[in-house]
């Protein structure tokens, strides 16, 4: 909560102009960097070639980082907004997917 109420207190403004101001830039990127991620997380999947795969990977961890870092600067400057979870609602949804593990062929030892 406090670092909510922290990030909350340290917003940097930005214009309100039709131009694309930092913090739409910095969205704009890190958009592109998650679905770089993810399309990298399908290619590391299916790559069927070993040496291919480790360059994948590389590729795949820096992108990754990068996108860590955009996140963190847009969270430091206020322009990404967390809410805080209700304890109660992840205690309801925990309870539902342990039922649901509980259907798995391959038993509850992952648990």
């Amino acid at each position: 909560m406090q670092n909510q109420q922290q990030n909350m207190q340290n917003t940097v403004p930005v214009s309100q102009t039709p131009q694309m101001n930092d913090r739409d830039l910095i969205n704009d990127v890190l958009s592109m960097e998650k679905y770089m991620t993810a399309s990298y997380c399908t290619a590391l999947n299916e790559a069927s070639h070993d040496a291919l795969y480790q360059d994948l990977l590389a590729i795949f961890t820096e992108t990754q980082n990068a996108q860590r870092e955009l996140f963190n600067t847009m969270y430091q400057k206020g322009w990404y907004k967390l809410e805080q979870a209700d304890l109660q609602k992840l205690q309801q949804s925990s309870q539902k997917h342990q039922t649901y593990s509980s259907q798995f062929p391959y038993g509850t030892h992952l648990q």
